[in-house]
């Protein structure tokens, strides 16, 4: 079966949006409800950064409607280390956060490394054997973003398939671009919006991702993000791009 594609942005707090995306007087407390009702998924990007408590993934939960699913950026204290096979302890602190309390809004945990970091196929293969396929009973979907020119190799798309993590599909100028399916879903992330379009990207490039966005999910569900780039635009490109796939919000 087809699985479902998703279309959203990186987080919901970002001050050039209002008047842009969110009505101008719409209170910041109500800019997560208002977002998950315009936008099928959005990737949580502060926790790469920090950990929360258990409230706020619950407060998040109750905020979104219920066919609504947040993505989840993990640590960078596990990714951005020398030795990838020594963040287990990262792995557990990362997950024992909360983020369980989502329950079925809960959609893939990315795992981001840095420009600089290369494949090391045993130390890769020693990280991706941490990730576990649950946590808390709730079945957990992973995917990894890697951005050094030494991932596209064979060896790393056989270990990512070996582990069942998908990788990161980058649509940018600044990183490869791996379409490689590996993790029975696909994960995409755009970074060429314009400031100059309201939709962030002409129709011609908006049509090219629906067609894409479409093949990928023959095999699998399916979520793209309109990440970095002009991200004032990111909102207009997103919901562009669920009108192109007519999906209903």
């Amino acid at each position: 079966m087809p699985g479902t594609i998703r279309v959203g942005i990186g987080g919901w707090t970002f001050e050039p949006w209002r008047g842009v995306f969110y009505p101008e007087k719409l209170p910041q407390k109500q800019e997560l409800a208002f977002a998950s009702r315009a936008l099928t998924a959005i990737e949580i990007n502060g926790t790469y950064y920090s950990t929360f408590k258990p409230k706020s993934w619950i407060d998040w939960r109750e905020a979104t409607p219920d066919d609504f699913v947040f993505s989840v950026k993990a640590s960078r204290y596990a990714t951005n280390r020398k030795v990838l096979a020594e963040a287990g302890p990262s792995v557990s602190r990362f997950l024992e956060q909360g983020l369980t309390e989502l329950g079925p809004k809960l959609g893939p945990i990315v795992w981001q490394f840095m420009p600089t970091k290369k494949f090391d196929a045993d130390d890769f293969g020693a990280f991706l054997a941490l990730l576990p396929k649950k946590h808390d009973g709730i079945a957990l979907r992973h995917a990894v973003d890697v951005r050094h020119p030494s991932f596209v190799t064979q060896d790393f798309f056989k270990l990512a398939r070996a582990h069942n993590v998908a990788i990161v599909t980058a649509e940018s100028d600044e990183y490869p671009e791996i379409d490689e399916a590996s993790g029975g879903f696909t994960y995409a992330r755009v970074m060429s919006s314009s400031e100059d379009l309201d939709a962030g990207l002409d129709d011609a490039a908006l049509t090219a991702i629906a067609k894409r966005a479409k093949a990928w999910a023959k095999s699998g569900d399916t979520f793209v993000f309109f990440i970095a780039g002009a991200k004032v635009r990111n909102p207009g490109a997103a919901v562009a791009l669920q009108n192109k796939l007519k999906i209903k919000r």
